[in-house]
Parts: structure tokens; C-alpha cells; sequence
């Protein structure tokens, strides 16, 4: 087992994709880079055939630093675990469930997820034609025949790509866009060979982006424009398998989904996985509104190290033992939830193409509400497996009553609640001066006197009135003593009165 190790100074998290040794002449797909491990044994890349094939092999990562916040120059990484070469095409379905016929094509069959998730069965209904998928990734190699016609076209972001964003970015990563985009959406190289993805008649756009500290443009730059230009050329779906190993996200963020998502986009994004250091899911992951997709392996149960866990996530797909296609034509056996957040964006593009009429809030609802319970989910929603493992036949094709909300959360809600509100800008004054009527006139004032000092008012009705009772008075008391002095008088002289 090769095993590649990301070493640099910036925090972050690392996907380390290793390769499996099957004899000493076979090849990895390890790149000796600046920084990098070198793998142990095994000859140079170019050692491998375009259609080289490999057994499936355990897991291998090594665990990497988180960064403590996403900042403007958080780095993020594809969440995907380790690939191999696949050398012998009748070993391919060995490890799956299902066992096929000798006779189908190797390749074909080891895409176990093609019938157990009811994909073929919806291939009746539909197939994808006249909807496109954005692959937000490391680019979609030009070079498979598996991706002829189908991609409609792409740009660069990361400034380290093409125009047409079809040259693979990244010493590591170079050929994990092309991985995901055959998952989604690949031709096959026959009507029954080759590798075939979940909707093989959808359009993809390819975008791509620099992972790592190598990047010259800052990583939340790079996927807020890139979704700006995903929804500006079409894309009705829109794929992230990347994480952050942090569930905060940058606010340049903000805006960049909720443009998506008020342009009626579906957005899907892998929730990471435990080897890599993902012990919960992360950015862009927690984003209210997209779908969030947990890994499972070829049996349905919860991957241990190609998933995690968190409340987000809306439903599961495999993860483990995946097919596809490098940039170069050659094919690998890969896991993690990179590979599965694609089959279920590729779901998302049949649901689309078979209900034209349904927005964006109603395809995510369909797909979770139709999704099938898995044997270890102790609840509904489960932290491990969301509503269930996804079933394409069925999101297609079952009665599901339409919502007026996504299931999956409202971010223009979470904005208000948790970001500082917009202040509305202050009142300009008025070209015109406002004409106010004028005050009416003040009361005279009136100078205080003493209270000791008579006014007019106190000598008119006071002191005066009080004066003429009092004379009256003394007049009255006045007479009536004189008259009773004159009575006493008269009765002591003994003289009668007349």
C-alpha cells in the first residue's frame, strides 16, 4: 500500500490518496512532489496501461491538521481517502454484494451502486438529457473517451488552469475532479462497457479549483466565484466534494449560496470522511440549503473511515469501492464521500430531468423523502445516514407531496439570525427647506412686586371693603354702648324714661 502524506506549514486538511502495490512491477498513483511522502514501493506512474485495473484495497490515510476557522486563505480538501489502480478486470466483482455474470463488462459491473440504488431501474424514466451538473473540483480531464460529449464547458478559478478549466490542478488532487465528474455523469465507452455515471445524458460544467497552500487565489475566493459561474452558465445542480474540517464558514460564503439557491440550483456536498481527520462534518457541509451526503459501504452500513457524522446530513450513498476514471483514461478503485456526493448529484439531475416543473427545494425533498431507511439509522433524521440511503428509481417515480421550504434549511433565515443586520442608510435632507408657521406671540411678562405692598387689585377688593366693614362696625359697637350707658343712667336716678 502506498501512502502519501501531505506535509506543509499551513493548517489544513489533507486527503491522501494512496496506491495499492499489486505486483513489484505495477504502479501507484502517488506523485513524488515537494512536500510529499514518496510511496514505498512500485515503479513510476508511467508504468501503468491507460486501462490498467487493480483489486480493491483497505483504506489508507493518515490524519492531517484541521484549520481552526475557515479565513479568507483557509485551504479545503477533496473528500476523498485513497485510490487504486484496478489491474484485473474479472476481480472487480469479487468484493460487491451482487456477484454479475461473467459476460457484462468488468467494468460496468463493478459499479455495484447502478442497480442496488435503483439508478438502472430509473434510466427508464430518464437519463439526465438537458440538464447540466457543475463539477466545482480539480477539472475534468480532456482525455477520456468516457467524458466525450459530455462536458459543455468549464472555466478556471484557482488561476493555476486553463480557460476552459479541463486542465487537472494539483501535484495530489490533479485527478480527483475527473473521478467525481465519472461518477456523475460519465458516457461509458459503449452502450455497455465502460465506465457509465448515475446520469450519463446530463451536461457537466467543469470548475476548477486549487487545493492546498500552493493556491494563488484564496480558497473561499475561488468557491464563491466558482458558484457565481456555475449558476450564470446553467448548472441546475451543483457538486462540492471538498471539506474544511470546520463547521464555520467565510461570509463571502454567504452570498455566494445564497446566490445559488435564490437561482433555483441544488447544491450537493460531501460531508468528509473520519480518515482524513473529518470526525464531524464541516463547511461547506453545515451550510443551511444544500444537500449534505454521508458514505456508506457495499453493504449499506455507515463507512467508518470513508464518512462521518453531523446533523446536516440529508442522505447517504456508497463510498467505498468506486470506479473511476483519471484524467489520463486510466481507471482506480477510490473511496470517500467525494464519490458519493456525486451519484447523489447525479440523482438530483435525473429527478430534474423526469419533474422539469419542481424547484430546486422540492428535488432535495424527493430525494431524502424517498431515500431507503438504513439498518443501523436509530432515528430520522440519523447523524450517520440522514434520511436514508438514497434510491434513484424511487425519487423519480413515487408520490411525495410538494414543500414550499427546503428540508434542509433556510441560509437566508440563518443570515438574518446570525449575522449583524443590514443598518439601513440614514435619511438625506430634502432639496427644499420645510416652512414651519410661525410661533404665536409671548404672554407679557409681569414684574413681581413684594407681597408686603398693597396693588391695585389687594387695596380694590381687599383692602378697602375690609376698611368700610370695620368703621361700620365700630360705629355700630359705638351706639350700643352709648344706649346701654344711658340705660344704666336712668335706672340708678330713679327718673322714669319718656
Amino acid at each position: 500500500m502506498r501512502r502519501l502524506v501531505a506535509a506543509s506549514s499551513a493548517v489544513l486538511t489533507g486527503i491522501l490518496v494512496g496506491a495499492l502495490t499489486i505486483a513489484p512491477t505495477a504502479a501507484g498513483l502517488g506523485p513524488t512532489a515537494a512536500g510529499l511522502v514518496p510511496a514505498a514501493t512500485g515503479a513510476t506512474p508511467a508504468s501503468l496501461s491507460p486501462r490498467t485495473l487493480a483489486t480493491p484495497a483497505s483504506l489508507s490515510a493518515r490524519t492531517l491538521a484541521t484549520p481552526a476557522s475557515l479565513s479568507p486563505r483557509t485551504l479545503a480538501t477533496p473528500a476523498s481517502l485513497s485510490a487504486r489502480p484496478l489491474a484485473n478486470p474479472a476481480s472487480l466483482t469479487a468484493p460487491f454484494a451482487n456477484p454479475v455474470a461473467a459476460a457484462e463488462d468488468p467494468v460496468r459491473a463493478a459499479e455495484y451502486w447502478l442497480d442496488e440504488y435503483g439508478i438502472r431501474d430509473a434510466w427508464a424514466t430518464t437519463r439526465g438529457a438537458g440538464v447540466k451538473v457543475a463539477i466545482v473540483d480539480t477539472g475534468i480531464g480532456k482525455g477520456p473517451v468516457e467524458f466525450d460529449g459530455a462536458v459543455a464547458g468549464g472555466t478556471d478559478v484557482s488561476g493555476q488552469g486553463s480557460p476552459d478549466g479541463r486542465t487537472p490542478v494539483g501535484a495530489v488532487d490533479a485527478n480527483h475532479g475527473s473521478w467525481v465528474a465519472s461518477l456523475a455523469a460519465a458516457r461509458g465507452t459503449g452502450p455497455e462497457t465502460g465506465m457509465i455515471g448515475v446520469a450519463p445524458e446530463a451536461q457537466l460544467l467543469s470548475v476548477s479549483v486549487a487545493f492546498g497552500s500552493g493556491a494563488s487565489v484564496p480558497f473561499t475566493e475561488q468557491i464563491a466565484k466558482a458558484l457565481h459561474w456555475a449558476v450564470d452558465n446553467g448548472a441546475k445542480v451543483i457538486n462540492l466534494s471538498l471539506t474544511t474540517n470546520t463547521a464555520d464558514w467565510d461570509e463571502s460564503w454567504d452570498e455566494a449560496f445564497l446566490y445559488a439557491f435564490q437561482h433555483d440550483v441544488v447544491v450537493v456536498v460531501a460531508a468528509g470522511n473520519r480518515g482524513s481527520g473529518t470526525t464531524r462534518v464541516g463547511a461547506p457541509a453545515t451550510i443551511p440549503g444544500v444537500l449534505t451526503v454521508a458514505g456508506v459501504d457495499p453493504q449499506g452500513k455507515a463507512s467508518v473511515e470513508a464518512s462521518t457524522q453531523g446533523i446536516t446530513i440529508g442522505v447517504s450513498a456508497p463510498s467505498e469501492n468506486l470506479v473511476g476514471v483519471s484524467a489520463d483514461g486510466s481507471l482506480v478503485l477510490w473511496d470517500g464521500t467525494s464519490g458519493a456526493a456525486p451519484i447523489v448529484a447525479g440523482v438530483a439531475a435525473l429527478v430534474r430531468a423526469a419533474h422539469p416543473d419542481l424547484d430546486a427545494a422540492n428535488v432535495i425533498n424527493r430525494i431524502i423523502k424517498t431515500a431507503r431507511p438504513a439498518a443501523g439509522a436509530t432515528v430520522v433524521p440519523d447523524p450517520l445516514y440522514g434520511y436514508g440511503l438514497v434510491d434513484a428509481e424511487a425519487a423519480l417515480k413515487a408520490s411525495v407531496p410538494t414543500v414550499a421550504t427546503n428540508p434542509m434549511g433556510s441560509l437566508e433565515d440563518w443570515i438574518r439570525l446570525y449575522r449583524r443586520a443590514a443598518v439601513d442608510p440614514a435619511p438625506q435632507p430634502t432639496a427644499s427647506p420645510v416652512t414651519v408657521d410661525p410661533l404665536p406671540p409671548a404672554d407679557p411678562v409681569t414684574v413681581a412686586g413684594s407681597p408686603l405692598l398693597p396693588s391695585t387689585q389687594t387695596l380694590l377688593y381687599g383692602t378697602l371693603p375690609l376698611g368700610a366693614a370695620t368703621v361700620a362696625a365700630i360705629l355700630v359697637a359705638l351706639g350700643v354702648t352709648a344706649a346701654v350707658r344711658r340705660i344704666r343712667m336712668a335706672r340708678s336716678s330713679g327718673t322714669p324714661s319718656r
